[in-house]
């Protein structure tokens, strides 16, 4: 993890979650946007600085070292897991003694690092009903999934977490150089057609804004199942404040912002790439790429660091465990399920039977 010189703020504007009505600790509510206490029902509105911008600020990469703030406006404390190593950031008003992530009791204290307080964060617009919802409709849409499984499926106890998330925009220029290839049906002699490809050279110059490129922030969970959650509406989000994360865990970030930018580029190039080869298809009318060099340029580098919405829950199947997520913005569930061996080759064999037909045809 990268390391950073933080300005602290030595002023600790704490949150007072505490119920006027009944002395309860009010949460955020999704259905709302307000503070809610679950006793009472009281509710109470996140009051915003009217000065304060209405959204996170974009910030200067290469000023990042001498800018960035530790301070996450009201005490916190870390939680980490022995079993599975995943650091949680609770307020001081939270307590848990079960690890968010894998369930486990093993969990402990640590001691406080110095990290980057977020800019910005994204609320939970979906409650934990309505995750359950969006989970039993996805299931049901599983095909290699036992109908046992979907049937019995009923996910454990769900718990909102805010995973923290980088965003980049920057400036490309690329120069690039390859070959495009354009097909021609001929005939032989005996009537038979085949297709021949001539290839021609081909460079040229692309340009392109790229905004709000994400790189998820930790390591502890699954990528494959969080890529399968996005896209994210980064852009409605809210400066952060700490009510917007009342009652929620936040999973700190352990990978910093200059490994962070490292992933982006990469992700960013093949996206240039794919870009430039559908440009280049396009202007030459061309039914083949190949060979295609980028030499990209990145300027006006800026970042966010912004705290996401997720359900996390699992269920169980044949004493094995299975963990899903929610997008908590938009209902979008990704996760792992049983397969169904018998359903794997019973559509492996209908399809090599179509293929083999299909061939025959062409005979």
């Amino acid at each position: 993890m990268d390391e950073f010189e933080m300005n602290v703020v030595e002023t600790m504007d704490e949150t007072d979650r505490k119920c006027p009505q009944c002395g309860g600790v009010m949460d955020f509510d999704p259905t709302t946007n307000n503070l809610k206490c679950p006793y009472c029902d009281y509710e109470e509105e996140i009051k915003l600085d009217e000065e304060a911008p209405t959204e996170a600020e974009e910030l200067d990469f290469f000023a990042a070292e001498h800018t960035a703030n530790k301070d996450w406006g009201v005490e916190t404390k870390t939680v980490l897991c022995e079993a599975c190593g995943a650091e949680s950031v609770y307020d001081a008003l939270e307590t848990s003694g079960i690890c968010p992530f894998c369930g486990s009791n093993q969990v402990m204290e640590a001691q406080a690092k110095d990290t980057i307080a977020p800019g910005g964060v994204v609320p939970f617009k979906v409650n934990d009903k309505q995750a359950a919802e969006y989970f039993q409709k996805w299931i049901s849409r599983q095909f290699f999934c036992p109908k046992l499984a979907k049937d019995s499926a009923r996910p454990d106890r769900f718990q909102g977490i805010y995973l923290p998330y980088w965003t980049f925009d920057s400036n490309t220029r690329t120069s690039y150089n390859g070959e495009y290839g354009i097909d021609k049906r001929k005939k032989k002699p005996n009537g038979e057609t085949y297709t021949e490809t001539s290839w021609y050279r081909t460079h040229g110059n692309h340009q392109e804004f790229i905004d709000d490129e994400l790189v998820f922030a930790g390591k502890k969970q699954s990528e494959f199942i969080l890529k399968r959650l996005e896209p994210f509406d980064t852009k409605d989000n809210k400066p952060y404040k700490p009510e917007y994360i009342a009652g929620f865990v936040s999973e700190r970030y352990s990978i910093g912002l200059k490994d962070a930018w490292e992933k982006a580029k990469l992700s960013i190039r093949g996206k240039l790439r794919r870009n430039i080869e559908m440009n280049v298809r396009r202007q030459y009318n061309a039914d083949h790429v190949r060979n295609l060099s980028l030499n990209t340029n990145f300027s006006d580098i800026t970042y966010k660091y912004l705290l996401l919405p997720i359900w996390i829950s699992t269920f169980k199947y044949n004493d094995k465990v299975y963990q899903f997520m929610v997008n908590g913005q938009t209902g979008k569930v990704s996760g792992k399920t049983p397969i169904s061996i018998p359903k794997v080759i019973l559509t492996v064999v209908v399809a090599l039977i179509l293929l083999f037909l299909f061939m025959s045809m062409g005979d």
